[in-house]
């Protein structure tokens, strides 16, 4: 029971409409004592099933703004073709008359909802970076570029360590050292007494050439970065069997990129 042991949060990102990667993530997650689940964006976007990941994710702790919500609500006028393609989609099924209006209007309150950048203690999230928290790249490259990586931690503040995902790249930035990636990373990872920004990965579209869904949990014992297999292959032919999707969107699911 919560208030017996430290709690422990579970901590998933970049879900993208894929409803059978966030399942199995929900499922795997009943292995844990987890005691809240924190959502960092992007629980929308690319994928078949924007009604169904967004139902799921209602009851988390909180759910942060993605670039995905900031384009649905706003502009999408940065997006690549295929991106603003499967955006102007979710807008139709979030609008779908075959819902009740009340329905429709209940997940669009609920991105609405969505606050760009949260604080627990000495722990920051958003859904990007700290700097700009819904937008702005971190790649495991930018570990070299000092310039952007000191300015990046310097806007954390008081914060020790920031969660983000938005790259779909799991990996630790540590302050004046570099990146790790999820695979170099033992088992459970005590968190680094320099400050940090930890990228929690994508459950539902990962770019690290690993099609496993990924997720974090955290306790006072540092972080465990989990790697779930899901049924990738029924995503994807949800993708290639709607005509307003790419079939790009599917085929990069079975290789992780």
């Amino acid at each position: 029971m919560l208030g017996s042991r430290p709690p422990m949060i579970a901590l998933i990102s970049d879900i993208h409409s894929n409803v059978e990667a966030l399942t199995a993530v929900y499922e795997d997650m009943q292995a844990f004592d987890v005691d809240e689940v924190f959502c960092l964006g992007d629980v929308i976007g690319y994928g078949p099933d924007p009604r169904e990941t967004l139902a799921l994710v209602k009851d988390a702790s909180f759910v942060l703004m993605g670039n995905h919500e900031e384009g649905l609500l706003f502009t999408a006028e940065s997006f690549n073709q295929r991106a603003r393609g499967a955006l102007e989609w979710t807008r139709d099924q979030l609008n779908s008359s075959s819902f009740t209006k009340d329905e429709n209007f209940a997940l669009w309150g609920l991105i609405d909802s969505f606050q760009k950048q949260e604080r627990r203690g000495d722990m920051m999230f958003v859904h990007a970076s700290p700097r700009q928290p819904v937008r702005e790249y971190v790649m495991p490259s930018d570990a070299l570029d000092q310039s952007k990586m000191s300015d990046i931690f310097g806007h954390m503040g008081d914060a020790k360590t920031c969660f983000g995902g938005h790259t779909h790249v799991p990996g630790v930035f540590v302050e004046g050292g570099g990146f790790r990636h999820q695979s170099d990373i033992e088992e459970r990872l005590p968190l680094p007494d320099r400050r940090c920004l930890v990228n929690i990965g994508s459950v539902g579209q990962p770019r690290d050439g690993d099609p496993r869904a990924s997720y974090v949990l955290v306790d006072e014992d540092g972080l465990l970065f989990r790697r779930v297999e899901y049924d990738f292959r029924t995503t994807m032919r949800k993708i290639a069997n709607n005509p307003s999707l790419d079939d790009f969107l599917a085929r990069r699911l079975k290789a992780g990129q």
